[in-house]
C-alpha cells in the first residue's frame, strides 16, 4: 500500500460546508496514513460557483461531495460532474429523500438550518463552562451574571443540578452555606426570583454523608456526618434562604432530574409574570 497516496476532496455547499467536511474528515479518517486534501467551496448558489469548483476538480482531479439542498442546483452539479467524469457524493439527498418518504413532509430545501442548532450548541457548552467556573462558590463573581444561583449546604446536589441545568442552557452558580463563612453579600442584591433555595432532612443528609466519608476512606463518624452539625448547618441554612425570601425545594426523596423539573417550572412561571 502506498501510505502517501493523496485524494482531494471538494466540499461544495449552499451554506458553510462544515456538515459535508465532518463527514469527510470521519470517512477519510478510515484510510490512515493515506492523505485526504479537502477543498471547502461554501455558499455556492449559482451555476458560475459550480462551474468555478467543478473546472478546478477536471483539471487537478478529485472527487466532489456536496451538501446542496436546492433541487436545482443540485441536479446541475450532477449532470455537471457526470459530463466531465468527475466522482461525485450527494451526502444530503438519499438521507432526505428517505426522511420525506417516511414522514410524509416535503423538505423545507432551505440552505443553512444546521445553525440554529450550531447556536443551541454553543449556548449549551458557555453554560456548562459557566458551571464549572462558578461551581461550590469558587468565584462568587458569578452571582451577578448567572441566569440561576443555587444555594444550599454541602451534599443537597447543588453540583449535578448545576450542570443538568447547563445543559437546559441556564447559567447557574452555586453557592455552598456553611455557619462559620457568611455567604457572599450579592445574593441579596439580585432578585430574589433568580435564588432557588436546596433543603434536605437531616436523616437523609447523615446517610449521604456517611456514605460519602465511606467512598474517601474517611471514618464516618467525622464532624462533616454528625448529626447535631447538620442540624445546625440546616437551621442556618434556613435563616439565609428566609432572610432573602427565595423559593426553597426539598430534594430529601427527589431525583436531580426531579428537583431540575421544578426548578425550570419554577423560572417559566417567573417569566410568565
Amino acid at each position: 500500500m502506498d501510505h502517501q497516496a493523496t485524494t482531494r476532496v471538494y466540499v461544495v455547499s449552499d451554506s458553510a460546508g462544515e456538515t459535508g467536511e465532518a463527514v469527510v474528515r470521519a470517512a477519510a479518517m478510515q484510510f490512515y496514513p493515506a492523505h485526504v486534501d479537502i477543498v471547502r467551496a461554501p455558499f455556492i448558489h449559482d451555476s458560475e460557483g459550480i462551474d468555478k469548483v467543478l473546472g478546478t476538480a477536471s483539471a487537478h482531479g478529485g472527487i466532489v461531495v456536496f451538501t446542496l439542498v436546492i433541487p436545482k442546483l443540485r441536479d446541475e452539479l450532477i449532470r455537471k460532474a457526470k459530463a466531465l467524469r468527475i466522482p461525485y457524493i450527494d451526502l444530503l439527498g438519499p438521507i432526505v429523500s428517505s426522511l420525506g418518504q417516511a414522514l410524509q413532509q416535503e423538505p423545507r430545501r432551505q440552505p443553512g438550518m444546521i445553525h440554529p442548532l450550531d447556536e443551541e450548541y454553543f449556548k449549551k457548552v458557555e453554560a456548562v463552562e459557566f458551571a464549572v467556573k462558578y461551581d461550590d462558590g469558587r468565584d462568587f463573581s458569578g452571582i451577578q451574571k448567572a441566569d440561576i444561583v443555587l444555594l444550599g449546604v454541602s451534599r443537597t446536589s447543588k453540583t449535578p443540578l448545576s450542570m443538568y441545568l447547563a445543559h437546559k442552557r441556564l447559567k447557574v452558580a452555586n453557592v455552598p452555606l456553611v455557619p462559620e463563612m457568611q455567604p457572599p453579600s450579592a445574593i441579596y442584591s439580585i432578585p430574589k426570583e433568580k435564588i432557588i433555595g436546596l433543603r434536605i432532612d437531616p436523616d437523609k443528609l447523615n446517610v449521604i454523608r456517611q456514605e460519602r466519608l465511606r467512598t474517601l476512606g474517611l471514618a464516618e463518624n467525622a464532624t462533616y456526618a454528625n448529626v447535631e452539625r447538620i442540624k445546625i448547618e440546616l437551621e442556618f441554612a434556613d435563616k439565609i434562604m428566609s432572610k432573602i425570601g427565595c423559593v426553597i425545594f426539598d430534594v430529601s426523596n427527589r431525583a436531580v432530574e426531579e428537583t431540575a423539573s421544578l426548578i425550570l417550572d419554577h423560572i417559566e412561571h417567573v417569566e410568565r409574570g
